[in-house]
């Protein structure tokens, strides 16, 4: 991703109140509640299940922005950006004096309150005391998005009133308006873009919770509503749309009321902002009443239209909202089979969790999608990025392969959009992008970072993920079918992009963005092209796999790669040595990335803790405002060292500042807000499933690469349920009698 800093701000210490406790089944690490405290510090969460989402709000009842997987708005001048599809989870109440999702949010009026994510069960509850207007009622609301049924999401409402008397209830479907004002980034220059934003009132600078720092240019996109009506007889909604030039959808609601409700009237409301039931009944003091709106949706390319919609709807509300959260809960409790448990260490235990759930809510299976760099929110227009292939896809690889999957196979399903933008830089293969379209896979990346189609290392990433996958999974039918395709022009790139050092008799890569991103246009970044080396290693093994013949040229690649290197101080460089390593970035250097599981350079034991140390001092002397990614590989770059009392102290510092409260949702950096960022949970696991563990996907299997490491404190780290070639293990390391960690697999 193209990241700027964005400025200073105060740590924000990680806060997980346990004010109102799950079920006795759910273990406290897999719950996260927010209290009034939480009110103004309260940073959105999400509902997910892969394919849509819902953010999350205090009521649990406000008007929310979803979106659809891959489901993208492509208007004019404009990159590519997801198209928030209309609001489904809002319901209102108005017990006399003001609608509960309008009255201020205070916790003289909003008393004993808790709102409870189990991501254990993957359900969003939330319970309070409503007392305003001299009234007064209980409410609790629960809302979940189907793990086990992809287009379908439930909202159940609970009052308890504590008077009698009239109340009316409202289930809208709320129909977005276009942001405004909307930029032609796809044409719009840095300054350009700043200038326009600050015309337009706004700023890109760090702002209090909850408001993203870059929603000004990660905005969302538009969906059309086309048709939409409903029947207050039926007590239905439903609506068809389209994205903005992209795909149709088709969105239905249907409501399910008390039995022995009064109802004194339900009506229809057609509105240019949103399409509702508005009922309104009489109630009786300290009955509940429990009201559940049944949400389905379909795009196109997955489901039908709003007749499907509806259909579904009718479905789920005659299936009743229990069994439908049954079969949620219990297809989230298989996926939890697969697990990190920590023993002696609660507060990472539940981040490790966390981490899990949003890496679980934001994947599918089957498909061949990608994930966004900020899941399905809008943050950083919903593109795909390396963070995809070298970040999420191990994290999920071993634990989930089948979540893992979808990664490797967009890249083999939009290899044509690849091989067009080769074609435009000049050179052979495939040229992926670096901001790709989830659903096209055409480069999207804004004009005011074009300069990052020199970040070439993602053609290598992609490389190495796709070669992953084959080691993990043995499935040489998928090898010819797919990855060999991608890999070997791949290759192609890499062979037609080298510059032979005649003089020198070696290779070189001329002209690339370092991944510490400052440093734009310079030659033979050390992370590039050791990473290029790797692929075309790959690339030629693939080869003898699949029955291929490959070229003589990338065993010369091979052979002749040049890693600049410092021999007076026994180190790498992070490029070549005519650049001077002198500017203030978010990660001081990279060398500590030559050590990340994906590419894992060979190196001596003294050159590794060289690297190290030099990453270290260059973070206190050339860095602002980490990035989260530089914080977990210093943790993985620690446990490659043997040193378990610095991973751990690395892998505490993820804890702190960069998981927002009350639902440990995780930002780019400790100062900035700017949402989501998914890559950064991926590489939190990575630090136990490659870190700590020092396991690796080689040719020769699941390999112990180094030694495990423990922080000293805990008492165990489990990998449960791992899957490989397969065959499921349980990896367990603990310390051993003479203090040291030892690694234990047991086949399941």
């Amino acid at each position: 991703m193209k990241r700027r800093s964005l400025g200073l701000a105060g740590l924000l210490l990680l806060t997980a109140a346990f004010a109102a406790p799950a079920s006795s089944q759910t273990d406290p690490s897999f719950v996260l509640t927010g209290t009034a405290a939480n009110f103004d510090s309260y940073f959105p969460s999400y509902l997910a299940n892969g394919y849509f989402s819902t953010m999350t709000s205090p009521r649990g009842t406000e008007p929310n922005m979803g979106y659809m997987v891959a489901f993208m708005d492509y208007a004019k001048d404009d990159i590519a950006r997801p198209a928030a599809i209309p609001g489904w989870s809002e319901i209102d109440y108005n017990q006399g004096g003001g609608w509960l999702n309008s009255t201020r949010l205070a916790k003289e009026i909003f008393t004993d309150y808790a709102q409870t994510l189990d991501m254990h069960d993957g359900t969003l509850s939330t319970r309070y005391r409503f007392a305003y207007a001299n009234k007064s009622t209980d409410v609790k609301v629960s809302t979940f998005v189907s793990q086990d049924a992809q287009h379908l999401a439930a909202t159940r409402l609970s009052i308890t009133p504590q008077f009698d008397g009239s109340v009316q209830i409202t289930f809208p479907i709320r129909l977005w308006s276009e942001y405004q004002p909307r930029f032609p980034i796809a044409k719009m220059t840095g300054d350009e873009m700043i200038a326009a934003v600050i015309a337009s009132g706004q700023s890109l600078d760090n702002k209090p919770v909850p408001t993203p720092d870059r929603a000004a240019v990660w905005y969302r996109g538009m969906t059309h509503v086309l048709s939409s009506d409903g029947d207050a007889k039926d007590l239905t909604l439903w609506l068809d749309g389209r994205a903005e030039q992209g795909l149709s959808m088709a969105e239905a609601a249907a409501i399910s009321l008390p039995k022995d409700l009064v109802i004194e009237s339900a009506k229809l409301e057609k509105g240019p902002d949103r399409l509702s039931l508005n009922i309104t009944a009489k109630v009786q003091k300290g009955h509940t009443y429990d009201f559940t709106k049944y949400v389905a949706l379909t795009r196109q390319n997955w489901g039908g239209d709003a007749k499907d919609a509806v259909a579904m709807a009718r479905t789920a509300r005659q299936t009743g909202f229990d069994k439908l959260l049954a079969a949620h809960q219990t297809a989230w409790h298989a996926l939890w089979k697969s697990d990190i448990v920590i023993e002696g260490d609660a507060k990472v235990q539940q981040a490790v969790h966390s981490d899990l759930y949003y890496l679980l809510s934001n994947s599918t299976s089957g498909t061949a999608w990608p994930m966004g760099a900020c899941a399905l929110t809008p943050g950083y227009a919903g593109h795909a990025f390396w963070d995809s292939d070298s970040w999420v896809f191990p994290a999920l690889l071993l634990l989930h392969p089948e979540r893992a999957k979808p990664i490797v196979m967009f890249r083999a399903r939009t290899m044509q959009p690849a091989r067009e933008r080769a074609k435009q830089y000049g050179v052979k293969g495939t040229m992926y992008p670096w901001e790709a379209d989830p659903e096209t896979g055409v480069d999207y990346t804004p004009h005011f970072a074009y300069g990052v189609f020199r970040e070439i290392h993602v053609n290598a990433d992609i490389a190495i993920a796709q070669w992953q996958y084959y080691l993990a999974t043995g499935d040489d039918a998928w090898l010819k079918q797919y990855g060999w395709p991608v890999i070997r022009e791949i290759a192609e790139f890499w062979s037609s992009r080298v510059t032979y050092d005649k003089a020198h008799d070696r290779y070189e890569i001329h002209h690339v963005t370092s991944p510490d991103e400052a440093y734009d246009d310079v030659p033979n970044d050390s992370f590039t092209n050791a990473a290029a080396r790797k692929a075309l290693t790959i690339a030629i093994e693939a080869a003898k796999k699949v029955g291929a013949t490959p070229e003589p040229q990338w065993a010369d690649i091979v052979a002749k790669m040049y890693i600049p290197f410092d021999e007076k101080e026994q180190r790498h460089l992070d490029f070549d040595a005519s650049v001077p390593h002198d500017k203030i970035t978010w990660m001081g250097s990279s060398l500590v990335w030559l050590m990340y599981p994906n590419l894992d350079l060979p190196m001596s034991p003294q050159v590794r803790r060289n690297n190290f140390d030099f990453q270290l001092h260059e973070l206190k002397v050339h860095g602002d405002d980490p990035n989260e990614m530089m914080m977990v590989m210093l943790a993985v770059g620690a446990a490659q060292l043997g040193d378990g009392k610095s991973a751990g102290e690395w892998i505490h510092r993820n804890l702190i500042g960069f998981l927002k409260p009350p639902f440990n949702v995780r930002t780019e950096t400790v100062a900035n807000n700017a949402g989501y960022i998914l890559a950064t949970s991926a590489g939190f696991v990575q630090s136990f499933v490659y870190g700590l563990s020092g396991l690796r996907v080689d040719d020769k299997g699941l390999t112990e690469a180094y030694a495990p490491t423990l922080p000293p404190e805990w008492k165990s780290l489990t990998l449960k349920n791992i899957h490989f070639r397969g065959k499921r293990y349980d990896i367990r390391i603990d310390h051993a009698a003479d203090g040291k960690a030892k690694l234990v697999r047991k086949e399941l």
